[in-house]
């Protein structure tokens, strides 16, 4: 959820007045929006407003995707500038509803273990990885991060690997492995005199900062264009020159997955699928000042999409039914190599 850029690079408050005026334009991308200007007022140091940015989305009339994530991000916040009953209040809180949200147990398990509280820190990223983990023999990959701080606290607090922090081991991929990345003893060596400690401390640094960054600092994806049967129809009822663009549904279909294995095979990373609706493209036809019978709009407006948050990740991971939303397991549909 947090920015990637350096500090030094962006003009924080800028660029959260940027999103909370773009969340004013298009309310129904409004919490990922704020959650990211939230984040930028957060490194500008600026935690009250970061705070009344979270307050905003939590008392919104509107449905919220992740109020769970929301709830934990306030409370880490307020933690962290003098706020703690508040903080412990949301986290208890959090922890009693058992939310199936990986990123809010991960900001919560964080919190308490950025304030020492390693055994609470344990037990947070325990709980959550007994929910969403379970007994899979490969773990969903929003639920990585869970048994990677998971292994760093226990290892921190001396107890021996458990089938989780094996499976975590498995899980990792970067050279350095995660026994090394999470050694207590690794502290020591940064006071260290001799040269060849602190080079291998940096080494070991910049492999667990790389991994993070990729993780949790991916740009917006590459993104195609979706658009549902009934939205579909309504468009090419409105604009039919774009029948050129959609001949049939089902064609339409097949057009994206073919096209989102093209760009994979040529090596493009981070591929996204964004849905529209004729209303959101109208609207943004007019913000472009621009027909939206204009083919050359929709690419604008996928791209558009994406950038605000709302693509999903293609391929879907296995079992997830498909993109297209016909109801079955990607596998069994656009999955399948018959498309």
């Amino acid at each position: 959820m947090r920015p990637d850029t350096p500090a030094e690079n962006v003009d924080h408050p800028a660029e959260a007045a940027r999103l909370e005026r773009t969340a004013g334009l298009y309310p129904e991308d409004a919490e990922a929006l704020l959650l990211r200007a939230a984040a930028h007022r957060e490194l500008s140091g600026d935690r009250p407003a970061a705070t009344a940015l979270y307050d905003r989305l939590l008392s919104t009339d509107l449905p919220l995707d992740a109020p769970h994530l929301v709830r934990a991000l306030k409370a880490s916040n307020l933690w962290e500038y003098g706020h703690e009953a508040e903080a412990r209040a949301i986290i208890e809180g959090l922890r009693a509803a058992a939310p199936r949200d990986a990123a809010a147990w991960v900001i919560v398990a964080e919190s308490l273990e950025s304030h020492d509280e390693l055994e609470a820190a344990q037990d947070a990223f325990t709980q959550g990885a007994r929910l969403l983990v379970g007994d899979a023999e490969k773990p969903p990959a929003a639920s990585h991060p869970l048994l990677f701080g998971r292994h760093r606290v226990r290892r921190m607090l001396g107890l021996p690997h458990d089938d989780w922090d094996i499976q975590a081991d498995t899980l990792h991929s970067m050279p350095i492995s995660l026994d090394e990345l999470h050694d207590p003893k690794r502290i020591w060596s940064l006071g260290s005199d001799n040269p060849a400690e602190l080079a291998a401390e940096i080494t070991r640094l910049r492999a667990e900062l790389g991994a993070y960054r990729e993780a949790l600092s991916r740009p917006y994806p590459v993104a195609i264009l979706h658009w549902p049967a009934t939205e579909l129809t309504e468009l090419l009822t409105a604009y039919p020159t774009l029948t050129t663009e959609y001949p049939s549904h089902a064609e339409h279909l097949a057009t994206i997955e073919s096209s989102l294995r093209e760009l994979a095979a040529s090596g493009t990373p981070n591929l996204g699928i964004v849905t529209g609706t004729v209303p959101s493209y109208e609207a943004f036809a007019a913000s472009e000042s621009t027909s939206p019978s204009d083919p050359s709009l929709l690419p604008q407006y996928a791209t558009t999409l994406a950038a605000r948050g709302r693509a999903e990740g293609w391929p879907p991971e296995v079992g997830v039914g498909c993109w297209c939303g016909s109801g079955r397991s990607y596998g069994e549909c656009h999955g399948t190599t018959a498309h």
